[in-house]
């Protein structure tokens, strides 16, 4: 059973940036692409951000595009959300997801989330 565990949420203003931490309980982490969604409540999850597992390449949503950069480190079993340029807009609960399917498929919404952290919670105050 793999766990996912994020860390780093909390509460900020306006323009403050966070660095969101997701480890992972796995020995093949390097064969995952992740990726990071959110939620607000009453809304559908939505996708922001993933990585690939073979070369590292990104994709992001267009609502995070340019304040937003995710990275991983396989040696750590962790990948990091740096968010820049925070705006209220970005207050959800964000989860961690594993997933074998290439980032582009996570990205396009095609792609099966094998498993989900528990999340962190964000809240951007203006």
């Amino acid at each position: 059973q793999v766990q996912l565990v994020e860390s780093g949420g909390g509460l900020v203003q306006s323009g403050d940036s966070l660095r969101l931490s997701c480890a992972a309980s796995v020995r093949t982490f390097s064969s995952y692409s992740m990726g990071w969604f959110r939620q607000t409540p009453g809304k559908e999850r939505e996708f922001v951000a993933a990585i690939n597992w073979s070369d590292g390449s990104t994709f992001y949503a267009d609502s995070v595009k340019g304040r937003f950069t995710f990275s991983r480190d396989n040696a750590k079993n962790t990948v990091y959300l740096q968010m820049n340029s925070l705006k209220p807009e970005d207050t959800a609960v964000y989860y961690c997801a594993a997933s074998f399917s290439r980032a582009v498929e996570i990205f396009r919404g095609t792609g099966g989330i094998k498993y989900w952290g528990k999340g962190t919670l964000v809240t951007v105050s203006s």
